[in-house]
C-alpha cells in the first residue's frame, strides 16, 4: 500500500476515534442481541471532480435515506483528495458481520435505489470509480473500547 494511502486510512481511523468518543458510538442493536463488540466498515469511493456535486447530492438525498431504511448506521463521512484522486470516505457501525452482509444485500436489491442509480448515470455518467471496502474489528486496547453501550465513557 502506498504511503499516502496508508496515511489517509490512518487519518480516517484516527478521526473515527475522535468521533466515537464525542458522539458516543454505541451499538445500534438492542442490548443482549449482540455476540460481542460492534464491527465497523470503512468504505472508500473514488469520485470524479466533474460529477462530484451530483455524487454528493445522490448520496445525501437518496443513498443515506435508503440505507437508513435498512438500519445502516453511518458514523461519519469525509472527502479526501490525494495524488490527484478525490475520494468519499465513510464509516459504518454494525452489530455483527451477518447483519452487515444482510443489510447490504437488501440495500443493493432496493428497487428505488436501482432506479436512482440508473437515472443519475444517464444524466451524469458514472459517479463512482473504484470502491474499497474494509471490515474493522476493534482491538481490546483501542481508546474507543472505553465507551459503554449507553454511549458514555467507562469510569
Amino acid at each position: 500500500m502506498a504511503p499516502a494511502r496508508i496515511w489517509r486510512v490512518a487519518a480516517a481511523l484516527s478521526l473515527f476515534c475522535v468521533c466515537a468518543v464525542s458522539l458516543g458510538a454505541s451499538s445500534a442493536a438492542p442490548a443482549g442481541l449482540r455476540d460481542g463488540p460492534p464491527i465497523h466498515q470503512l468504505r472508500i469511493y473514488e469520485i470524479f471532480d466533474a460529477s462530484k456535486q451530483a455524487f454528493h447530492d445522490r448520496f445525501r438525498d437518496h443513498a443515506a435515506r435508503i440505507m437508513a431504511k435498512y438500519d445502516f448506521r453511518i458514523l461519519a463521512m469525509w472527502e479526501s483528495k490525494s495524488e490527484g484522486r478525490t475520494e468519499f470516505v465513510y464509516l459504518l457501525q454494525w452489530p455483527d458481520e451477518k447483519t452487515m452482509k444482510d443489510r447490504w444485500a437488501r440495500f443493493m436489491a432496493d428497487a428505488e435505489w436501482a432506479e436512482i442509480k440508473k437515472k443519475t448515470a444517464a444524466e451524469h455518467g458514472a459517479l463512482v470509480g473504484s470502491i474499497q471496502d474494509r471490515m474493522l474489528r476493534m482491538t481490546d486496547y483501542s481508546p474507543a473500547t472505553l465507551i459503554r453501550q449507553d454511549g458514555n465513557l467507562s469510569p
